[in-house]
């Protein structure tokens, strides 16, 4: 046998090892952060105008805690739909505050809130803030 074939297989081996790992560990369910009840949501961003005519970012890092099976399925499957209300919902903020000022916590979670009540099509999902950062 000759030692480039040798080599190869040796650097195979451990390779077919890591796929069936990867394949067995698709088959367990990870549990999120937050608990079974709480779909986490990335990170929202909207841009800002500082003074001097520079750009800033707002950033709003969110989640949902929603205790009903059927309605966190539901919202599960909206997830795409509830990103982009919450999307569209930070950026018209974010292009509307004036510069140099902080933003104001309660619009925000009053604002998501009420396209998460409009998406899902009725309460029960609570939506949690985590941090708000205007940069």
């Amino acid at each position: 046998m000759r030692r480039r074939d040798l080599i190869v297989l040796f650097a195979l081996v451990p390779a077919l090892g890591l796929a069936d790992a990867a394949r067995a560990g698709d088959d367990k369910k990870k549990k999120k952060s937050g608990g079974e009840d709480y779909l986490p949501i990335d990170a929202i961003t909207g841009t800002t105008h500082k003074a001097g005519g520079r750009r800033g970012v707002l950033s709003v890092d969110c989640g949902l805690q929603i205790p009903d099976a059927k309605l966190r399925d539901f919202a599960d499957k909206s997830m795409p739909r509830l990103r982009a209300a919450y999307v569209q919902t930070i950026e018209v903020y974010a292009a509307g505050m004036p510069s140099g000022t902080e933003p104001n916590i309660d619009f925000i979670a009053q604002a998501l809130q009420r396209q998460t009540d409009l998406i899902l099509k009725r309460p029960g999902a609570k939506l949690l803030l985590g941090a708000v950062v205007a940069n």
